[in-house]
């Protein structure tokens, strides 16, 4: 499981012209499954994420968690975080988890957030999705699990 984490002000997804999902501060993370990644993988980085210190403190600190400042947070399917560049112009995605493996492991991951304490909202798996955000910071960070 590989996680792109970006902490914004604000978010959204559109889907043809419709917006799917909108936060305000918090969390949108980018979420890409390979193949052996599992229910565990999605509770593990589901906890990590929750609780992990990315938000500051009066003193401009990073010691708040996403529940600390009762943020939200979308999640995002995307297979190209698994893309191979190594041979050739174009990427191969041969590592990244087939749809019928991948979507079910996201909408658990999301679950996982929101039995956390986190409101958490989706993209729709597999449709060509806007993503558009207010990076905060900027902060992103990268998640391997």
């Amino acid at each position: 499981m590989r996680a792109v984490l970006q902490r914004v002000r604000q978010g959204s997804v559109t889907v043809d012209g419709k917006i799917v999902a909108e936060i305000g501060l918090g969390l949108v993370i980018l979420l890409g499954i390979a193949p052996q990644d599992t229910d565990e993988n999605a509770e593990q980085l589901a906890d990590k994420i929750a609780h992990l210190r990315i938000f500051e403190d009066a003193d401009e600190k990073m010691n708040l968690s996403l529940l600390d400042v009762k943020g939200s947070a979308i999640v995002v399917s995307q297979f190209t975080l698994f893309a191979d560049t190594n041979k050739g112009r174009r990427p191969s995605f041969n590592y990244a988890a087939k749809p019928d493996l991948a979507e079910p492991l996201v909408e658990t991951f999301a679950q996982m957030l929101r039995e956390r304490g986190v409101p958490t909202q989706t993209g729709i798996f597999g449709a060509h999705m806007d993503v558009a955000l207010v990076n905060d910071g900027p902060v992103t960070i990268i998640m391997d699990f």
